[in-house]
């Protein structure tokens, strides 16, 4: 299961030999208390000659750590057990030794090619599977009318389960192919359907939270709704049924769709459920000014939007809120304390004319923040695209001189990576090669066939690395592993 125990790792240096790359402004929240878990000791002398590891690499890996925003490991090594855990991290120079004591041959290693590198799989901490169908259209209207024009009646054909199979298989083989090895999916208000998502998402391998959609309140979309009651039995019933598949790596997560379509008793309701069953819980939060305006008329007795979810036992340190671009220096304060994440979705933030957030104030208030593609707000299901976003809206601050400085590539980079991990509370688990974590990776190939970018002779490494972060797409991506499973390129079995 993708529950974070709550155990605190201890922080692991930067391996010898590694480079640090664009210095942080902000270091990262500070994370929970946890229990560093070990790796399964080696083999024993005179057991079989079988490997006890699944994947021994050779060659260059680039990821975040806590101290660092980009480290550029050349010439090291890594090795995966069979349970998908990382085992060491060391430099190439320490094959020997590391041979002897995990019972690998010079034959078991894979060695890259200089032109491929290995990076962290990217967390994707805000996205409507449902919606996937009209990615790319439709981002002509601000969120409300949006909604009810085009989003609503969509949504409401998901009761269909043929339907709802081949979009929800799309969506997670695109994503995949995208570098996505975990994603935080809404689905809609139909349980089965919505189960049917974990179902696929289990089958094609991909690390996720899925979540029921819960609304009791949609005037312009009438059909498009549920009863109060029936919500939160449908909740319960969906939450029930999906831990009950025992599925290792999917996950159900709280879902009030956002305050407009929430009464306050659906809320409580749902609030009463995470905290019983200690679930996670993912909404919507200060989106758009229109938005907030009907969540202060509808809601008059609370201060603000993020009282309204703390007050229903919403807002907690398993919550992740999707993109925030207005909260008060009050609400984000109540954030850092809660240690409730933001979801950062600036493709959809732009296409809908919604807002800008400013990451660097959040960070500098110690919140937990990743990024999100918000499909289909955002009209581009690959997180590649959510970094340049974050990149241009960062810019827009400083060219407005709200911010005197923008975030780096870097930066971006950890937060497409770490910062989405530690937004979801797997940061013990994923977000990047520390031993300990499991090896969620993508291969890149900076020399893909059809690659979109060109290289010569005088780029540097560092030059590759930004050119695929600005311009690569799913043809530099060759392999995508979760838990130590290479689940990209597809199996036939799927």
């Amino acid at each position: 299961m993708v529950t974070a125990p709550g155990s605190r790792r201890r922080q692991r240096e930067t391996p010898r030999g590694g480079r640090q790359l664009g210095g942080s402004s902000q270091a990262p929240p500070p994370r929970r208390s946890e229990t560093r878990r070990r790796p399964p000791p080696p083999a024993a002398m005179g057991s079989p000659r079988r490997s006890p590891l699944a994947h021994v690499f050779k060659g260059t890996f680039v990821h975040s750590s806590s101290s660092a925003p980009m480290e550029i490991l050349h010439g090291h090594l890594l090795g995966v057990n069979d349970s998908g855990t990382i085992v060491f991290l060391e430099q190439a120079d320490q094959q020997e030794q590391l041979a002897k004591k995990w019972g690998f041959k010079t034959s078991d290693i894979r060695e890259l090619s200089n032109h491929e590198f290995f990076m962290p799989g990217m967390v994707d901490t805000h996205i409507h599977a449902p919606q996937y169908l009209f990615t790319g259209t439709r981002v002509d209207l601000p969120l409300l009318q949006w909604l009810s024009t085009y989003t609503f009646p969509t949504e409401a054909k998901y009761k269909d389960s043929d339907f709802a199979e081949e979009v929800y298989t799309r969506v997670v083989r695109r994503t995949l192919k995208n570098g996505t090895t975990t994603a935080c999916y809404f689905a809609t208000i139909y349980t089965d359907t919505s189960l049917l998502l974990a179902e696929i998402v289990d089958k094609f391998g991909q690390r996720a939270f899925v979540g029921k959609v819960c609304m009791d309140m949609n005037d312009t979309v009438p059909h498009y709704k549920e009863i109060t009651a029936d919500s939160v039995q449908e909740t319960e019933r969906f939450v029930k049924e999906l831990l009950e598949k025992k599925y290792p790596r999917v996950q159900p997560i709280i879902t009030p769709r956002f305050g407009p379509s929430c009464s306050e008793d659906l809320l409580c309701a749902l609030g009463d459920l995470a905290q019983a069953r200690d679930l996670h819980v993912q909404s919507h939060i200060s989106e758009n000014e229109e938005e907030i305006k009907l969540v202060e008329n509808m809601f008059p007795a609370y201060q603000n939007y993020t009282e309204l979810y703390d007050k229903n036992k919403l807002l907690t340190s398993k919550t992740v809120m999707a993109h925030a671009c207005y909260l008060s220096e009050e609400e984000l304060k109540l954030f850092s304390l809660r240690g409730a994440a933001i979801s950062h979705c600036p493709s959809s933030n732009f296409s809908l004319r919604s807002g800008v957030l400013n990451v660097q104030k959040v960070l500098k208030h110690n919140v937990k923040l990743g990024l999100g593609t918000d499909v289909a707000g955002g009209y581009s299901a690959s997180m590649l695209d959510a970094i340049r976003k974050t990149m241009m809206a960062s810019n827009s601050l400083q060219i407005n001189k709200v911010n005197e400085t923008g975030l780096t590539l870097a930066e971006v980079f950890q937060l497409a990576t770490l910062g989405g991990s530690q937004a979801l509370g797997l940061d013990d688990v994923i977000g990047n090669f520390e031993v300990g974590k499991e090896f969620d990776a993508l291969l890149i190939n900076l020399k893909a066939s059809d690659s979109p970018f060109d290289l010569f002779s005088a780029d540097s490494f560092e030059d590759t690395l930004q050119k695929f972060l600005y311009l690569g797409d799913d043809r530099n991506i060759s392999e995508v592993y979760v838990a130590g499973k290479q689940v990209v390129p597809f199996s036939s079995s799927v």
